[in-house]
């Protein structure tokens, strides 16, 4: 016979409550989840605040009730805040009878276990304890039940699985795709979906596409804010609202009627998991606050140790911080770093600046990045070059913020030139000659006065004006550098002006002047043993020497800087030689020589991420494709080596020297294709993604699949070569029948492969396979899979 209690466990079917807004995006994580439970008895969802660890668990509920005799029960936990009112909200919201007495959870036990059902528990995080303990005895004593459970922080029960959930996929703010591809993005369709409840005619068009994509990657693609967002445009555009997102936390104020208090804005979510935060975890919430972007437990240790919290203590603090969802985890190559969304970042400055610390902590922040811009430097010309240029690209955003602080307080304005200084080398190889000139220009104004360090910026500011062609704005500070040389720079540093000096003669077409300067240069350099500068020069004399038409003198140079960055572990000027070395073999006709030793070059810009290298190397590999009369290739080489071009604001014609023969190149490749379909290849070349240009110029299958893989990054499983196959012919219109009587397949097999696109796509319908499509335009190879 059924008791009473256990009959109202059955009869009703469960109590989960119905959505009222649709579903968007977690396809993945639902079917991630849903395995997790066939393979484990309690699974918790965890996250930030707001990310949708509610609604993903009641989706996943929704979707397994049949899968349970007794079907799914819900208990909301988010207004229990004292553990010793847990078994009573349990009892009360699954209907089982009476009160328990108190912290006893027999009367709990003794319902559920002879039940066959999924048991969700809602917001566990501030009673995660009492939780854990009445989940152990759940686990124990009743075993035809499985436990879903939503919170901060894992439970820490024996046998429990944890799915940790990000925020929605955001768009790359500085790659944006077409206007008409958006929907690749989880998190803007869920800001476009929300938008048009909001404001019912709102429509995404080519003047607010970029404002949407741009709004939600400063949202985190943390849905909450999306949703409190998206109401704005009730009586703001969507670009107002992206000018006023600085704004945060009252711009997201207005909250949504009938949701938790904590979830009735931004700022109340976070009070809430700060008020939940240990006095140790608040300490080093408000002190890692000072990074922008990711950091690494080194830094941290550094940074946010100190009073009251020790740096021995540290490591157990990010580890709480993660376990509560403040802090996101991310791991790449082995390295895991840490990161604060946006929101949670801007409340820790706010706490650090009302503690009295934000000095302290912003100085040890500065002290941090200024030794490892010194080490860098120092440690450049080596083996280390890739992990280093890795290290950095991570970086930057803390880079940027060390800059600001030292700019900002006049103590430190001799830390700001010694920082742009070291960072001059980054910055050339990520081709980002416009931030350098402008942090370079901000240094010097802040620190007029003459030194060893203003002469080396001046000079650097120089390069940088000459690699974006601005010659007439390199002659001032060169100059003054050389004037202030004689009593502030030491033979090392003249040598470095003489070099710089050569470029510029170079540069101007002026090879017997320029090659004068790299000789006297090279002697400095190797007179007092500095490789970094012998390889610059010799980089610099063979390249003059060859295009002078000493062709052997010129090789034999390139070939010793080759041989000595070998020895040295050296990648950037090696690369610089191969490509220069293919450069003069060009222009003595050696063209399959020059195109072999042009892909090697290539391969080593590749693995340093060298952009502006990189875009000379496929100009050169699209003249010697023309001459070897390959001359569709040539085409889309150069349209590939132009988008590269114009990414970094550079052009050939800023280099005298590569201009004449780019521009004669060009013309004969299209008088050989007619302007139509040099036009046509050309365009090609340019839409293609950089990784895709790096494959197509390599003539590489292999890694243009992998590339390609990495390059979509909205997806983390690549389709096979027969799901993009048809995920092509569904962007075309075609019906599943259709398709099917096309590749000569039964329509149920469509349907399968149709399937499978959607759920590796995070899709839920065929126009967003369309809109993703539209995204991969000419991105190469059309096999992306196995």
């Amino acid at each position: 016979m059924v008791s009473t209690a256990q009959a109202r466990v059955r009869e009703p079917a469960g109590n989960l409550p119905v959505d009222v807004t649709s579903f968007v995006g977690r396809r993945r994580e639902i079917t991630l989840t849903k395995r997790l439970l066939a393979e484990s008895r309690v699974v918790t969802i965890t996250g930030p605040g707001g990310v949708g660890k509610t609604r993903l668990a009641l989706r996943v509920a929704g979707n397994m009730r049949r899968s349970f005799r007794d079907k799914v029960w819900c208990v909301g936990l988010e207004d229990v805040l004292d553990p010793r009112l847990l078994t009573d909200a349990v009892i009360d919201q699954l209907g089982l009878g009476g009160p328990s007495s108190g912290d006893d959870i027999d009367t709990v036990v003794e319902h559920l276990k002879n039940r066959e059902m999924l048991l969700v528990l809602d917001n566990c995080e501030q009673i995660v304890d009492a939780v854990a303990g009445l989940v152990d005895s759940v686990i124990r004593w009743c075993p035809g039940v499985r436990v879903l459970a939503t919170s901060r922080q894992s439970l820490g029960v024996a046998g429990e699985s944890t799915l940790s959930l990000t925020p929605l996929q955001v768009p790359d703010i500085d790659n944006l795709p077409p206007a008409d591809a958006y929907e690749q993005f989880a998190s803007v369709r869920l800001f476009v979906d929300r938008a048009k409840a909001a404001v019912p005619e709102f429509e995404v068009d080519e003047h607010n596409a970029a404002s949407l994509m741009r709004l939600c990657y400063h949202l985190d693609g943390n849905p909450l804010a999306i949703e409190l967002a998206a109401v704005r445009l009730r009586s703001l555009s969507p670009q107002q609202l992206e000018e006023r997102l600085a704004e945060r936390y009252d711009l997201l104020s207005e909250g949504r009627r009938g949701a938790p208090a904590r979830q009735q804005s931004l700022r109340a979510l976070i009070d809430w998991s700060y008020e939940l935060a240990s006095d140790q975890d608040k300490l080093a919430w408000a002190r890692v606050s000072a990074f922008s972007g990711s950091f690494d437990l080194d830094a941290a240790e550094f940074v946010a140790g100190g009073a009251e919290l020790d740096r021995l203590d540290v490591v157990g603090v990010m580890h709480s911080l993660v376990d509560k969802s403040i802090l996101i985890r991310e791991e790449d190559g082995g390295e895991v770093r840490f990161r604060l969304l946006h929101a949670l970042r801007e409340y820790g400055q706010e706490k650090l600046a009302g503690s009295g610390e934000f000095e302290e902590v912003r100085r040890r922040h500065l002290r941090w990045y200024d030794r490892m811009i010194e080490h860098f430097a120092m440690e450049w010309v080596g083996p280390e070059q890739v992990a280093w240029v890795n290290r950095l690209t991570s970086e930057q955003s803390n880079l940027r913020t060390a800059m600001k602080s030292a700019l900002a307080q006049p103590p430190e304005h001799g830390t700001a030139l010694r920082v742009t200084r070291n960072m001059a080398i980054f910055w050339g190889i990520r081709g980002l000659a416009g931030e350098a000139r402008y942090w370079l220009d901000q240094a010097l104004k802040a620190s007029p006065q003459p030194s060893r360090e203003r002469v080396s910026a001046l000079r650097s500011t120089a390069w940088f004006a000459l690699l974006q062609g601005d010659h007439d704005a390199a002659r001032p500070p060169l100059e003054e550098a050389l004037s202030l040389a004689g009593e502030y720079a030491g033979p090392i540093e003249r040598s470095y002006l003489q070099q710089t000096r050569g470029m510029a003669e170079f540069f101007d077409g002026r090879l017997g002047r320029a090659g004068e300067l790299f000789r006297e240069s090279l002697d400095g350099f190797q007179e007092h043993n500095v490789p970094g500068g012998e390889l610059f020069a010799l980089f610099g004399l063979g390249l003059t020497r060859g295009l002078s038409g000493d062709h052997t003198l010129g090789l034999d140079l390139l070939e010793r800087c080759v041989r000595l960055s070998t020895d040295l572990g050296e990648l950037f000027w090696r690369s610089h030689a191969l490509w220069a070395m293919a450069h003069v073999e060009v222009s003595r006709g050696e063209v399959n020589h020059a195109e072999e030793v042009a892909k090697e070059a290539l391969r080593l810009q590749r693995r340093l991420s060298n952009r502006l290298a990189t875009a000379f190397t496929l100009d050169t590999l699209a003249w010697t494709a023309g001459i070897q009369g390959r001359h569709e290739r040539a085409a889309r080489l150069f349209g590939a080596a132009s988008a590269m071009w114009e990414a970094l604001r550079a052009a050939p014609a800023y280099y005298s020297t590569f201009e004449i023969g780019h521009d004669e190149h060009v013309s004969r490749v299209r008088e050989a294709l007619g302007d139509r379909d040099f036009q046509e290849a050309f365009d090609r070349g340019y839409e293609m993604p950089p990784a895709a240009a790096h494959d197509f110029a390599l003539e590489s299958k292999k890694h243009a699949r992998a590339a390609t893989a990495r390059r979509d990054n909205v997806h983390p499983m690549p389709l096979t070569r027969r799901e993009r196959e048809i995920a092509e012919l569904v962007a075309q219109g075609r019906t599943n029948k259709e398709i099917a009587e096309g590749l000569v397949i039964a329509q149920r097999t469509v349907e399968g492969h149709v399937q499978n696109i959607l759920t590796k796509l995070d899709f839920t319908s065929r126009a967003q396979i369309a809109g993703w499509i539209a995204g991969q335009k000419q991105s190469g190879p059309a096999d992306t899979g196995t």
